[in-house]
């Protein structure tokens, strides 16, 4: 088993990393999307490519 885990140390790290890293990313869209803010948008109208349809900015659905 410790000869298994010497040999793979740098692929258990690296994936431990991205884990934590798609982790933190999923956290921060949910806690965004408590808050309301649009995973499109982002509530900035001039750059919205749905037209504020996806009422991220006040107007829309």
């Amino acid at each position: 088993m410790l000869s298994w885990l010497g040999a793979n140390i740098g692929t258990i790290i690296v994936c431990a990393v991205l884990v934590l890293i798609v982790t933190a990313i999923v956290m921060n869209m949910i806690k965004d999307k408590k808050k309301g803010k649009s995973v499109v948008c982002g509530g900035k109208c001039g750059h919205c490519p749905m037209n504020c349809g996806c009422g991220g900015c006040g107007k829309g659905k």
